[in-house]
């Protein structure tokens, strides 16, 4: 499994937001959002091909009870099925993140997942296969609808526009399951003016549809910068 980094630090979205976690970032992606903010595991692929045993055993000396799996797309890897069994087989906490297009029988106690909106495509110009691609397979309501019977769960979405608000609205309407209440919404964005800019007019729009307002509390502690 090619791994772009393993790191200690602490969870600044979701329910966990100042968790102590450790994050593996696996390195691969079926996806290409425009603003992806981790280029090393999707347009740009980096890391080293590890084992699941020589995973564990960073995630071992590293000493953490909470470990995030995450990417690019970690659902790529049938590793991790054995990766998940390893890690619970230690007493830790697991959270996945994911885009929700891919399904793995697994170990999980937390199924974040990123459903990309239509604002998420890239250029179709300068990336016109990445493009098709793209709006060809970001939407998977069955994946997602399995993910969400299957484990604890909460949902994510990147809001850059105010008519991405719109689509949010639309995609919990095609799953009406979706707890309301396990949904956020999150500003786009790696500096923390913009996100605070987003929020201004998207935490009152959040409030009003019963959702919550994520806050990428990592960008405010640490500013952007991987290992984080």
């Amino acid at each position: 499994m090619r791994v772009a980094e393993i790191y200690k630090s602490i969870q600044g979205e979701g329910f966990l937001t100042g968790e102590p976690s450790i994050f593996v970032r696996a390195s691969g992606c079926n996806l290409r959002c425009w603003f992806c903010d981790t280029p090393h595991a999707s347009w740009n692929p980096e890391g080293e091909d590890l084992s699941v045993a020589e995973i564990l055993g960073r995630i071992e000396l590293l000493n953490v009870d909470h470990v995030v799996l995450t990417g690019g797309e970690p659902m790529l890897f049938s590793e991790m099925i054995p990766l998940c069994q390893g890690i619970r087989d230690s007493g830790r906490h697991i959270t996945i993140e994911t885009a929700g297009t891919l399904y793995l029988p697994l170990d999980c106690d937390l199924m974040s997942i990123s459903p990309k909106l239509a604002g998420s495509a890239p250029d179709p110009v300068e990336h016109r296969r990445w493009h098709r691609r793209h709006e060809q397979t970001r939407e998977q309501f069955s994946v997602v609808n399995r993910l969400i019977d299957e484990f604890p769960y909460q949902i994510k979405f990147v809001i850059d526009q105010v008519g991405d608000c719109e689509d949010v609205l639309a995609y919990l309407k095609r799953l009406p399951k979706i707890d309301r209440e396990r949904v956020f919404v999150m500003p786009q964005g790696t500096d923390q003016s913009q996100l605070e800019s987003i929020g201004t007019w998207l935490r009152p729009w959040a409030e009003a549809k019963g959702l919550k307002l994520c806050e990428r509390k990592q960008i405010e502690w640490f500013g952007f910068a991987r290992g984080t």
